[in-house]
């Protein structure tokens, strides 16, 4: 029986030790979706509006192929030093160190009261609705547990994006980014959906975006402190009635907790949606998307400085740094202005 048991614990077991992948080409997939696709694209509008409709599209597809090649890179790095036999890299940070309903309520208003009314609705109510489940889904110990939750968001992704465009071909877009700033009222069902699908969606995006972050600083302080019970020690809940156990770790429950309800106050006090959504954006696309993936592959591949390949990847990383660049100081310029006129935790 001890034999059965190892045999099928060996099975159980990738080839470098570590517990086995269950990750398949579609959880994968939703995975990607729900991070890139994302509720980014409910800025999408506005942004091709203020290029037009020459520049905005020739701009989107650039981007998108040079997301596409320098991802490309990054699926190299995979494995270090050697792309095929090297060691696996499980995360982000282990292959750069290897190589180097308020929406709804809105809708309704002006669906039985008129499109002049007011409407304001405050955001507060959702918004600490959207954090209480949050604090809920953070305690689920990692992004593996967490597939199902992507496949719903990348379906609700394709859902309220359908929805849009579909709008959009009947009249034409503002320059607000919420779909009830749209301008489409009626009817008002159909822009319901949609808003509880971006919800849904940005259920699952807020876990996709959290759990590598919940996982760094859960990793990191194991290493610092790896003699503390608080952060290294779990506890056994066994709940009466089934035969299910529960891992219960302090630090994880106050740590992940606390940046829930961070976020959420943050959210409350700046509802800027298309300026934040575009800083963010412009911080984290040079570094995570083109830099690293480019430093890894250099690195990997041994490219020798000062060669036609190296100085052709080099101008692609000094040209999207320069975009991200000027991106932050707009969105930088936009949430300044934006302050002036709105107070935080009031409705809109």
């Amino acid at each position: 029986m001890g034999g059965m048991d190892i045999e099928k614990e060996g099975e159980n077991m990738d080839d470098d030790g570590r517990p086995k992948r269950s990750g398949t080409v579609w959880t994968g997939s939703a995975h990607i979706i729900t991070a890139v696709i994302g509720s980014g694209v409910l800025s999408l509008p506005w942004a091709i509006a203020q290029f037009g409709w020459l520049a905005g599209p020739v701009a989107l597809f650039t981007f998108s192929f040079i997301t596409y090649f320098t991802s490309s890179l990054l699926a190299d790095c995979y494995r270090s030093p050697d792309p095929v036999l090297g060691k696996r890299n499980y995360s982000y940070m282990e292959a750069v160190r290897a190589n180097s309903g308020r929406a709804v309520k809105k809708s309704n208003c002006f669906h039985f009261r008129g499109h002049q009314t007011s409407c304001k609705v405050s955001n507060n109510p959702y918004m600490i609705s959207f954090g209480i489940v949050q604090v809920v889904l953070s305690q689920i110990p990692n992004i593996h547990k967490l597939s199902w939750l992507s496949s719903v968001a990348a379906i609700m992704s394709f859902c309220y994006a359908f929805i849009g465009v579909a709008l959009s071909v009947a009249q034409i877009i503002s320059d607000v980014v919420v779909l009830t700033g749209f301008g489409f009222y009626e009817p008002f069902w159909l822009v319901d959906f949609a808003n509880v699908c971006i919800a849904v969606h940005l259920v699952g995006a807020f876990q996709v975006f959290s759990q590598p972050l919940f996982a760094a600083v859960e990793t990191w302080a194991a290493w610092r402190w790896c003699h503390s019970k608080l952060i290294n020690r779990d506890y056994i809940i066994n709940i009466k009635g089934t035969h299910r156990k529960y891992k219960i770790n302090l630090f994880r429950l106050i740590w992940r907790t606390s940046f829930v309800v961070l976020t959420t106050v943050f959210a409350m006090a700046m509802p800027f949606f298309n300026d934040v959504v575009a800083l963010l954006g412009a911080i984290g696309y040079w570094p995570l998307t083109v830099y690293f993936p480019i430093e890894m592959y250099i690195s990997q591949k041994k490219i020798q400085r000062f060669t036609y390949r190296w100085f052709g990847l080099q101008i692609l990383n000094f040209f999207c740094l320069l975009v991200a660049l000027a991106a932050a100081c707009g969105s930088i310029q936009g949430i300044t202005k934006a302050l002036h006129v709105s107070k935080p935790f009031r409705s809109k």
